[in-house]
């Protein structure tokens, strides 16, 4: 009781200081682009504060834990068996009941909820997630479980933007922007890389590099490393060599390093999400308890390879300093793989960044020693393939190339890196994406039923068909048209493609304006030479009324156009209207809102066992209700329950294999109904009445 009422006085005192604040913010007459450049300034600063904060903690966790030393992995080492092997239990034992009753979003490597709180929930992320996570994975790396600090520093990074962004009362468009500063922050002040920083928020969180707010992702990154400068000194991550690149024909063995780090990168996505199904869906025993069997395996692993403990910063300063044994090099490529897929598999909190750094670091000492042994004139040290193969397992786990080189470059600043570092990179990506689609972010948003492209969430786009987005109203050219008709209605249209028709109103072609631009000069002696139908490019697809958006969305990609025309039929290429991209971005944006105020009611309902309905507003409600006898066996798109009985189905609950209820929210279109399952349904009140009877 007492800490439901703190709870309404925080919300109280902050629901005023925002109010109070943006009063103030609104006298003082800022621009748009003024005020975006402040907030960003503000989340860079704290962004850098908290990065140095959890390097603090995890330094603090690391000597109660294994004691002081030079460095940790001599700490580790020269702890007593017992001490290495119930540090990460004791850790797991803290860890699990945290993250599962404060904030199930810290569990795992964060930057897969950051990105499906884009997608799905504009940006908002609950403030005590950058609490929770800072705790949990401090614990977690300090206690010696085989995580990085940096995915952690991004998840805090971005719930720190999202809050700030929350309290200023910032519209979900840019609420977005302000996350992507957050994750930049993070990535500039954990390796002191501000352009890696920036560029990780739009290559991998924003998913758009033509983002209209990149100066605030810019300003974020660089005020973190400067709070990071002035606090903890210009540091380097590593310590690193001068990079040669000895003879020309040294670059031909790049090209296999790249294969072998994309080739890793696959096996380490595999193992890692092996692992997670096998705690999450196999394993039954209780959520807190499991990062306790993945510390006691860390523990017991460690006991003969203790380099797999915490984020391995030291054996990575090891490998590029040419220092390491081949044979321990190839045993700790596999080593770490297993580690941090059973780290984070069971339930703990931390990055991959520095997993992949290290398996890359091994891997690149593994490789050059044998190339330097077999070919000593023409190759540079280990430790330069060491360096190199990092940036390739970064850019084969993320599938973020221009960010893995940007990085390295930045930890090296040695411009002869680049050409062996770009060819790995990029070898290493296209290889990893052959053998997997998805990257190691988007795999975990794909397994929970959110397939991402191109920043958009696809099951979204495959339920919003061309029928409720495309407009009748729109300006066409006739095929007969002279070419100086065809110049003024071009000029006079409000869109950027014209569908060209003839008497019949079916159409034959499409004109721009980029098709007419190269003959504007001589408009006057063509008036009579050519016509719309002698201009018009075949190269257009149609789309049909109950096509979906998803397939309207590749369609246009495909011929490279902004809008297409909307048809009859298969059969009948009459025109009937067009379909723009913009209209459908738009729609897309709605769906998203209206699905996070919906989910919301819906999870409300299913709290509530004495009242199984909402009233929204007046006349509509939100109630559940036994599935239909009828309904069983056939799926939401066969029964068209929307056009059949005007209401929404919201989620479904049903009973697993254990009889236990599962909430599925926001089901497929394609889910088929089962006995006893109950359905969370939306609509006029007088309409679910009519579904709650029927047989």
């Amino acid at each position: 009781m007492d800490f439901l009422l703190h709870q309404n006085i925080f919300k109280n005192i902050y629901s005023l200081l925002s109010k109070r604040t943006n009063l103030v913010i609104e006298r003082a007459k800022l621009t748009e682009h003024t005020f975006m450049i402040i907030v960003a300034i503000i989340i860079g600063i704290l962004s850098g504060f908290a990065a140095i904060g959890i390097r603090f903690l995890i330094e603090e966790i690391s000597i109660l834990s294994f004691g002081g030393g030079i460095s940790i992995l001599e700490s580790i080492m020269s702890s007593s068996w017992y001490v290495i092997v119930l540090a990460p239990i004791i850790g797991g034992l803290i860890v699990g009941p945290l993250i599962y009753f404060f904030a199930p979003e810290a569990k795992g490597h964060g930057v897969p909820e950051v990105m499906q709180a884009i997608l799905l929930k504009g940006g908002k992320i609950r403030p005590r997630v950058a609490f929770i996570k800072a705790i949990a994975s401090a614990i977690t790396i300090g206690t010696g479980g085989s995580v990085g600090r940096e995915g952690p520093i991004i998840q805090i990074g971005s719930s720190l933007g999202s809050t700030v962004g929350q309290f200023f009362k910032i519209p979900s468009k840019r609420l977005k922007t302000l996350v992507g500063c957050g994750a930049a922050a993070g990535i500039a002040a954990a390796f002191n890389a501000p352009i890696a920083g920036a560029l990780f928020a739009v290559e991998i969180i924003l998913m758009d590099f033509a983002v209209a707010q990149f100066s605030p992702i810019v300003i974020s990154s660089v005020m973190a490393t400067v709070i990071s400068h002035y606090f903890e000194g210009n540091f380097a991550a590593f310590k690193v060599p001068a990079y040669q690149l000895v003879s020309p024909v040294e670059i031909s063995f790049y090209f296999v390093l790249g294969a072998l780090s994309g080739i890793v990168s696959y096996a380490f996505i595999k193992a890692l999400y092996y692992s997670e199904d096998l705690f999450d869906n196999r394993l039954k025993i209780p959520e807190y308890l499991k990062p306790v069997i993945g510390g006691a395996g860390i523990g017991l692993t460690a006991l003969i390879f203790p380099q797999i403990m915490g984020v391995g910063y030291d054996t990575i300063n090891t490998a590029i300093h040419s220092d390491m044994i081949w044979s321990l090099a190839l045993g700790l490529i596999f080593l770490k793989i297993f580690a941090t897929s059973l780290t984070l598999g069971s339930g703990g909190s931390g990055g991959i960044f520095a997993p992949s750094l290290f398996m890359g670091a091994m891997l690149g000492a593994f490789f050059g020693y044998f190339v330097h042994w077999v070919f000593p004139d023409i190759t540079a040290s280990p430790g330069a393939y060491a360096l190199v193969a990092m940036g390739g397992l970064v850019a084969g786990t993320t599938r973020a190339p221009i960010t893995a080189i940007i990085i390295v470059f930045e930890l090296t600043k040695d411009y002869n890196i680049i050409l062996p570092l770009m060819i790995t990179c990029i070898i290493s990506t296209i290889l990893s994406s052959k053998l997997s689609r998805e990257s190691i972010y988007t795999l975990k948003l794909l397994l929970r039923n959110i397939t991402i492209k191109e920043g958009t969430e696809i099951n979204i786009m495959e339920s919003i068909f061309v029928k409720d987005v495309y407009t009748k109203n729109f300006d066409s050219i006739l095929a007969s048209d002279n070419f100086n008709q065809v110049v003024n209605k071009v000029i006079r249209g409000k869109g950027p493609e014209f569908p060209v028709i003839d008497s019949d109103n079916k159409i034959v072609g499409m004109i721009s304006i980029h098709d007419i631009k190269d003959y504007l000069f001589e408009k006057d002696s063509l008036e009579g030479l050519l016509i719309a139908g002698d201009l018009a490019s075949n190269a257009f697809g149609t789309v049909l009324t109950d096509d979906n958006c998803r397939n309207t969305l590749d369609k246009m990609a495909r011929y490279d156009l902004e809008g297409l025309p909307v048809v009859e039929s298969e059969n009948d290429s009459s025109i009937i209207g067009m379909i723009w991209r913009k209209d459908i971005q738009d729609s897309y944006q709605k769906e998203i809102e209206r699905r996070d105020i919906t989910s919301s009611l819906a999870s409300s309902i299913t709290m509530k066992e004495d009242d199984t309905s909402v009233h929204f507003m007046e006349g509509y409600s939100i109630a559940e209700i036994e599935v239909p006898n009828s309904f069983v066996g056939k799926s939401i798109k066969e029964l068209h329950i929307r056009v059949q009985f005007g209401v929404d189905v919201l989620s479904i609950k049903r009973k697993d294999s254990r009889g236990d209820e599962v909430l599925k929210l926001i089901p497929k279109a394609d889910y088929k109904f089962e006995k006893d399952d109950k359905l969370v349904v939306a609509g006029e009140i007088r309409n679910i009445n009519v579904l709650k009877n029927f047989e």
